[in-house]
């Protein structure tokens, strides 16, 4: 979906979606990291954020080094700042947080183009459900906000047993949402 390969979206959004735009914009994140791709991910850009919710930032990188000297010289002296090495199932990944204006940032890199990560796959399918199944929305912003992560609470309300991460993109891939 081209729709959330910017962030122009969040200017005409909930009051949260318009001060995450502003933060992202005051950063310059887009902007600065472009070559990487970066796609705002999770609950914020579907509106089923609860307090506490943070702005997942997904991008595709290659050169693990270069990546995490940028971000450390750019994000650095931010609040928070941490950066890790991982290995998110099987793939080799970096995960950089900070705080900025009050919103908890996570930049997650993969050398995965951002429409094969995970992230991405399932703000899509969870947009798709969204929006055919409107009601389901407070069931899930009700889960998340009794504890409950965004794909476990997704995978209760479609009735789906097994993996709750796994669950989902089989679903999505069932239904047509997203590709194998």
């Amino acid at each position: 979906m081209d729709r959330f390969r910017t962030i122009s979206y969040l200017k005409s959004g909930n009051e949260i979606q318009r001060r995450a735009h502003e933060a992202i914009a005051e950063l310059n994140l887009f902007r600065d990291l472009a070559g990487y791709n970066p796609v705002l991910c999770g609950t914020v850009p579907i509106a089923i954020d609860v307090a506490g919710s943070d702005l997942d930032v997904i991008m595709e990188v290659h050169d693990f080094g270069r990546y995490m000297d940028e971000i450390k010289q750019r994000y650095g002296n931010l609040e928070g700042f941490r950066m890790r090495e991982r290995t998110v199932k099987g793939v080799p990944s970096v995960i950089a947080n900070f705080r900025f204006r009050s919103f908890d940032f996570e930049l997650f890199a993969q050398p995965v183009p951002v429409e094969e990560q995970d992230a991405y796959r399932h703000m899509l399918i969870e947009h798709h459900v969204l929006k055919s199944h409107p009601h389901v929305r407070q069931e899930i912003i009700r889960l998340k906000e009794n504890g409950w992560k965004t794909e476990p609470a997704f995978a209760r309300v479609l009735g789906l047993t097994g993996d709750p991460y796994d669950e989902p993109l089989a679903y999505g891939v069932r239904s047509g949402i997203v590709r194998p």
